[in-house]
This record gives structure tokens, sequence and C-alpha cells, in this order.
């Protein structure tokens, strides 16, 4: 992380925020790690449909670095969106990161992951007190999307969070997630030991068997696809079952750090799976830039714009 990024504030970057303003707040997850998340302000009181998008950064710095993007990305939301739907993004300060407390590792992250998810269904679903009631359904004559985007690392946490949510759907009805966003996507970190050491003579890709952090899109996305096969809560656009779950990937064309073949095959394993794919390539752009040049962050926008609009409907 880089130097100084543990006191970055949010009011360091309002100022490239534009007409969206942030806040921080404070949720605690199930093992008693207490998280900072950042939740744009909210806006179209008078909207019919409410998008909530749940953003998992990358691992490198810290989240007020991250505001600029996600506000142009709202922003543009609000001038070609339609005005009966409204966007909120929720972004989550892993634990060991920011302001948040504890000290990072994978199970650490799912369950900040968790936390965030149940944050964003207490604090936008209405009545708190009905479990049953869908992000979904019509509460108030209201309804509640749920989209998943996660930038490189925070895709293996989007995708690993919407495999363990389906599954919990496939033998009771819960709040469904309705879309994901994958930005600069890797398959594994298993995968990624041999990418980033080819060589058969050096060690390292064949320790992954003692990895401490083994993110594994590829089996999440497979375990997704199977689950929702059998899920007893709707799912797809607007929780109708005749149609496929949304899953946008977004890959750099020029990126360093993951082979373009990586997106690729998570493409084909989201076809497999019966999913609603679509691909954005971004040229000219590297693993950490992807949706800061206008390609990438439009593809986002329309993406999301399809799926409020559609389920205004």
């Amino acid at each position: 992380m880089p130097p100084g990024a543990r006191r970055e504030k949010i009011a360091d970057y309002l100022g490239m925020c534009g007409t969206i303003s942030w806040e921080e707040r404070r949720i605690r997850t199930q093992d008693g790690v207490e998280l900072g998340i950042c939740v744009s302000g909210d806006k179209g009181s008078n909207a019919n449909t409410h998008v909530v998008i749940l953003y998992f950064q990358g691992n490198a710095s810290s989240l007020p670095p991250r505001l600029p993007l996600l506000s142009t990305v709202l922003g543009d939301l609000e001038r070609i969106s339609n005005p009966q739907v409204k966007y909120t993004v929720v972004t989550l300060s892993y634990r060991g990161y920011w302001t948040s407390r504890g000290r990072a590792s994978q199970k650490g992250l799912e369950l900040d992951a968790l936390a965030a998810l149940n944050w964003i269904q207490e604090t936008y679903l209405t009545p708190i007190s009905r479990p049953t009631q869908r992000l979904h359904s019509q509460s108030n004559n209201h309804k509640h999307i749920l989209v998943l985007w996660g930038q490189s690392i925070g895709a293996g946490v989007a995708t690993g969070l919407a495999a363990h949510h389906a599954e919990i759907q496939s033998v009771k009805q819960t709040s469904p997630i309705t879309a994901l966003i994958l930005e600069t996507p890797f398959l594994s970190i298993r995968n990624m030991l041999v990418t980033l050491y080819p060589q058969r003579w050096l060690p390292y890709r064949y320790l992954w068997p003692f990895l401490r952090n083994w993110w594994d899109s590829e089996a999440a996305l497979k375990r997704m696809g199977a689950a929702l096969k059998n899920a007893k809560a709707p799912i797809g656009i607007g929780g109708n079952r005749s149609q496929k779950m949304p899953v946008l990937i977004v890959s750099a064309a020029n990126d360093e750090l993951v082979p373009v073949q990586q997106a690729d095959r998570l493409e084909e394993i989201c076809m497999e799976a019966g999913f609603d794919v679509q691909r954005q390539r971004v040229a000219g752009a590297l693993h950490t830039d992807a949706t800061i040049r206008a390609e990438g962050r439009n593809a986002v926008v329309k993406f999301l714009k399809r799926i409020g609009e559609a389920s205004s409907l």
C-alpha cells in the first residue's frame, strides 16, 4: 500500500467528484472486525427502482482515490438514465486497508464482503424485520437491485461472494444478486503463479498447495452457475427466471499482469454456465486503468443503465 494511504480522507478527493457526495460509515463483521465503507449520497428520491452497486477494490491503495472514478460513473448514469432509476455505490475497505481494523487474509476478506452485503440488505430493504423480503421485490412500490463490481483481486472477492450467495439461494429464498462486473479479473492465484513464474525450474509455481490466499474466480463462477439453476429465489434482471444473469467482463488490452487469455477463459465459463455475458476489451489499457479510460468506463455505464432500466419496467 502506498505511503500515507491509511491517512487519506474522503475530503481530499471530493473536489474531483463533481456533484457526487460521499460519506464514511462503519460496519462490523461476524468475527468482530470494524470496517470502513464509503457510500455515495442519496439522489433521485422519486425513483421507483434503486440499483445498489457494491464495489470491491483491487489490492493497491485505499478507497478515497477511487471515488473520483466511481463519481464519474454515477454522474454519467445521472445524465443518461431514466429519472425513475437511481444508483448508489457502496465501496468496501477490506480489513487492514484504509481505516478498517484487522489484518487482511482471504477468509477475513470473505467475511468483510459478507458484512458489506448484509449492511446493504439491512439499509436498503424495508421493512428490515422481514428476512424473506427480496431486493428485487416491490417494497412501497420500489424495486431494489444489487450489482457486484470487482477490480482485479476484487473480482475474486465478488465472484466468491456471488457463488456463496447463489448456494444459499439454492436451498432457501434470499436476496438475489442481479449482475456482476468483473474488471481485469484473473482465473485464480494458482494460475497467476504460473503466469508470473513460467520457468519450470523455478519453485514458485509448485507452491500453490501452500497458498494462504487462493482467490479462484474460475471455480466460483462454475459454482454459481450450478447453484443458480436450482435457486428458489428469482434470478436475472428484475428477478425474472426466464432471463440470464448479466455479467460484464472488462479486460485491458495491454494488461501487464494478467494475460488476456484469462479473461477469455472466464468469458467461456460464463457462457457455459448460462450467464448473459458481455465482454469489453479496452484498447491501450493497463491493469489498473481499464475503467479510467473512456471505453471501459462507458461499457460499465451502459451495462448498469441496462440493468436499471430493464428492472424498472
